[in-house]
């Protein structure tokens, strides 16, 4: 079963760059290592050569995995997207009615994520409790330490 996940321009162009640096550089460079490993003589007692082949097969699966999720990449055409509901992509403005400390994030594909910089993942417990709201609804959320309410105060896109 395929995962469709929805990313910005940006954001593609970002795992299409990160794949093409796997498999035209580093793939070359462990190569090169497992070769000059199997040149040191004996392979059943050479650590390099375990550790270089060890590598490879890690190499190999994160490509794969990188080639999975980008063909189940799909870029979203964001003036099609209700802008009164919260959706990927949407920045949104919320407060914490516990403390009323206010949060603005834009809510991004997993691979987007950057919290510091305010991309909160659309599957993050938070991400998932405010997908779907409106301006004025307060959203309660389960997070690991109970449930949390965020009134929803601003909706915008870029």
């Amino acid at each position: 079963m395929s995962d469709i996940s929805y990313y910005s321009p940006e954001g593609l162009k970002k795992l299409k760059d990160e794949l093409l640096k796997l498999e035209q550089v580093e793939r070359p460079r462990v190569t090169q290592e497992i070769a000059d490993a199997r040149d040191k003589g004996d392979l059943s007692e050479n650590a390099e050569y375990h550790a270089a082949k060890e590598e490879q097969s890690h190499l190999e699966f994160k490509i794969a995995k990188l080639k999975n999720v980008i063909s189940n990449a799909r870029i979203i055409d964001e003036s099609q997207l209700d802008t009164s509901k919260i959706l990927i992509h949407s920045i949104v403005k919320i407060k914490n009615t516990a403390n009323g400390m206010e949060f603005s994030y834009t809510l991004v594909a997993d691979s987007e994520t950057d919290v510091r910089n305010g991309k909160l993942s659309v599957n993050s417990p938070i991400g998932k409790g405010l997908l779907g709201n409106e301006v004025g609804d307060v959203a309660e959320i389960q997070v690991p330490n109970g449930i949390m309410k965020f009134e929803i105060i601003e909706i915008s896109r870029k």
